[in-house]
């Protein structure tokens, strides 16, 4: 499936800021499942000076500095995708977790062991500990519990938009039952780095359908989370949905992972001066079709 996916964040400053570093994680990542056929970040006002890289985890990451006084900051990101996710393994030929657990402590998995930590926002919990367990019982093959857990999620869990804020502890999250995509997604880390096993907090997008009969809104979709866990050298990673309940398949865009929330935020930075600032965010994830690539490679 291919997409053009559209998302800008504008800053509207109480008073003028006069320097200001920003660091924006929204280029999509290329995978071997996701071809980024084209993509740019404009910048208003324009950046005296831009870096474009990788971070530790290997996502494209874009630093632009402004050291002109502005009132209002917007930053836009602009890409045409290719999603083809393959079928996961069968669930009943992936071996026990206790075994991917051990694993993460042999030189094939040292570089997933690094996600099997707790972090301020996804915290070694008791709680979530004790969730993830029902599922993850003695023997059972990892990727057979796992879409277990995440059906559980969905099922437990009900989404319910302004009852949480990116600082609601995961306790909190536990406790209530509710929340939206990125604290079901913290919980469910969090629950499976208690048992041993390496996950990560995966960032990007969904697309969403209007309601039957009803034209789609511009500006209306929104940034989406799920979550990684790693299956063992064999299999390596896959990718979850617990939001919905599923396996992540070509409806969802990639922008990048990280332990949290906070290492793949799509905005964050230090400004000097801004005072109060209110903040808006608009994000269209639509089919594309031929033409949309011929149209941003001529731009490019």
């Amino acid at each position: 499936m291919r997409y053009r996916v559209r998302h800008t964040t504008r800053y509207a400053y109480g008073s003028p800021v006069e320097l200001a570093a920003h660091m924006v994680h929204l280029r999509p990542r290329p995978q071997p499942w996701q071809t980024v056929l084209s993509e740019r970040i404009v910048a208003d006002p324009q950046p005296a000076r831009r870096h474009d890289g990788l971070d530790h985890f290997g996502n494209c990451v874009t630093w632009l500095f402004l050291d002109r006084p502005h009132a209002d900051f917007e930053v836009t990101s602009e890409s045409i995708v290719e999603v083809d996710v393959p079928p996961p393994p069968d669930p009943a030929d992936t071996p026990p977790w206790e075994q991917v657990v051990e694993a993460t402590r042999t030189p094939v998995g040292w570089q997933a062991a690094e996600f099997t930590f707790g972090t301020p926002m996804a915290p070694l919990n008791a709680e979530t500990k004790a969730y993830a367990g029902e599922s993850f019982t003695p023997g059972r093959p990892v990727l057979e519990a796992l879409l277990e857990l995440n059906d559980r999620f969905y099922t437990d869990f009900r989404f319910r938009a302004g009852v949480t804020t990116t600082s609601t502890p995961v306790s909190q999250v536990m406790q209530r039952r509710e929340g939206v995509c990125q604290d079901f997604s913290h919980a469910m880390v969090s629950g499976l780095r208690g048992i041993g096993l390496p996950a990560r907090y995966t960032s990007g997008y969904i697309r969403t359908r209007p309601p039957p009969g009803q034209a789609r809104r511009q500006g209306s979709d929104q940034s989406h989370a799920w979550v990684g866990c790693w299956l063992g050298p064999r299999h390596g990673w896959i990718d979850v949905d617990p939001t919905n309940g599923v396996v992540i398949r070509d409806e969802h865009v990639l922008l990048g992972w990280g332990r949290d929330f906070s290492d793949v935020s799509p905005v964050r930075g230090v400004i000097l001066g801004g005072g109060d600032h209110s903040v808006i965010v608009g994000v269209d994830l639509e089919p594309a079709d031929e033409t949309d690539v011929c149209a941003a490679d001529a731009q490019a």
